[in-house]
């Protein structure tokens, strides 16, 4: 990695695209300082420290919640929407029909609905904050106060999504995946110091074994995120007039974690949703009140309840997405179009349930692989206590590997496309 970097430095197009990037996050860190007007950060601080979603989500948006600054949104409606956007069009043949047929232009509409999709989701999202937090929300409860505070995260919310856009553009990397990134990475230096010193005394071992573990950790995501299982493809030979077409030996390359990091999101999210619901709805002393204390009691991070329903929703959406990410039997159409059969495999349906049994397997492998990651937080949570949770967990690492391979491979292929152009040239 460090060595990639390095070599890339040493080129001038590679370099420009490198520093323009980092430019880009810069200003984007600066963003997160910025508080939005109206609001009592010291207030909103005090809720979000205590609400495992909006820790979450604060994780996110690299502390932009927890001050409420003008990307207290942050890229999260973005995100949002390009899932919904992605499962809508396995459900509306029209979105469905402009993804496959629609070339340019058709990207284009989908990038359109995507922005329009955000901004709607911002302005929801900030208005759920405003009333599910109360008057403490607001040090000034006027209507255009309200109205200002819509405007500013919606304002954010755009300019997050122009600046990964630009990122992606310009730069180097997928710029919503850096943004993220950068918003992850911004809690370690405060993460490690809180382990270091522990009742006012620098604590040498916790830190070491926070160190051994996090390295553990990610080498063991990097190996998941890489392995593949390649199943053997044989193309037959045939005669195209006096030329001679196939005859080679390939493969498909199924990867280990093909879901990517979307089942533990969602999973994450529903299981953490009706308690952050219930505490924002708490009025009085009646039943509704015991209930949701109850819920809150029960429902937490190091409880086995949590733990297991947050795993069946693992195992149910790693099985979902990869149903949609994965189809079986058009890969199957395709191959046995262009002359290919799996060897030992009959052509045709044989194909299609022979790559389904080796999807479902694999998809096994990985839930299993994210339910054992997802218990991670908790073993945090127990050693070193709630404010470790979130820069090291499940999804944090997953998203920090994930981000940091994909830029690697993308500097890579800039550099070795420089070399074959100098080559021809």
């Amino acid at each position: 990695m460090f060595e990639i970097l390095r070599n890339a430095w040493k080129i001038k197009d590679v370099r420009t695209k490198i520093l323009y990037t980092l430019l880009v996050l810069f200003f984007f860190r600066i963003g997160n300082f910025i508080t939005t007007p109206f609001v009592d950060a010291a207030q909103i601080k005090q809720i979000v420290d205590t609400n495992a979603m909006l820790g979450l989500l604060n994780m996110f948006n690299g502390n932009g919640l927890a001050n409420f600054t003008i990307f207290a949104t942050g890229i999260t409606p973005y995100i949002t929407a390009s899932i919904v956007i992605q499962l809508l069009t396995v459900a509306i043949p029209y979105l469905e029909k402009l993804m496959k047929e629609g070339g340019e232009e058709g990207r284009k509409k989908m990038t359109e609905y995507t922005r329009y999709a955000s901004i709607a989701l911002s302005l929801i999202q900030s208005g759920g904050y405003i009333l599910g937090m109360g008057s403490k929300f607001m040090v000034n409860t006027s209507w255009y106060a309200y109205l200002t505070v819509l405007i500013v995260q919606a304002a954010g919310a755009a300019l997050c999504m122009w600046m990964g856009e630009r990122i992606t553009e310009k730069g180097v990397g997928n710029g919503i995946s850096l943004l993220i990134f950068i918003n992850i990475i911004s809690r370690l230096p405060v993460t490690i110091t809180q382990v270091s010193f522990q009742n006012n005394a620098f604590n040498i071992i916790g830190l070491a074994g926070f160190l051994l573990l996090a390295v553990f950790l990610i080498g063991a995501v990097t190996f998941i995120d890489l392995g593949q299982r390649r199943i053997p493809v044989q193309y037959a030979k045939r005669m195209v007039g006096r030329k001679v077409y196939g005859g080679q030996s390939t493969h498909i390359p199924l990867k280990l974690n093909n879901s990517g990091v979307l089942p533990l999101i969602f999973a994450m999210t529903l299981v953490s949703f009706p308690g952050m619901i219930l505490g924002s709805f708490i009025t009085g002393d009646g039943w509704f009140n015991h209930f949701a204390l109850w819920y809150s009691t029960v429902m937490v991070p190091k409880s086995a309840l949590y733990l297991g329903i947050q795993s069946l929703l693992i195992l149910f959406f790693t099985y979902f997405y990869s149903q949609i990410s994965f189809n079986p039997i058009d890969i199957s159409k395709n191959i046995q179009q262009y002359g290919g059969f799996i060897p030992g495999i009959r052509p045709g349906k044989p194909t299609s349930d022979y790559l389904a049994r080796l999807s479902n397997r694999v998809n096994f492998f990985s839930a299993m692989f994210f339910m054992l990651l997802a218990l991670v937080p908790s073993l945090f949570m127990f050693f070193y206590g709630n404010s470790v949770l979130n820069p090291f967990g499940a999804t944090s690492i997953l998203i920090m590997v994930g981000v940091a391979l994909e830029t690697s491979k993308q500097i890579e292929s800039l550099m070795l496309m420089r070399h074959y152009k100098g080559f021809l040239t």
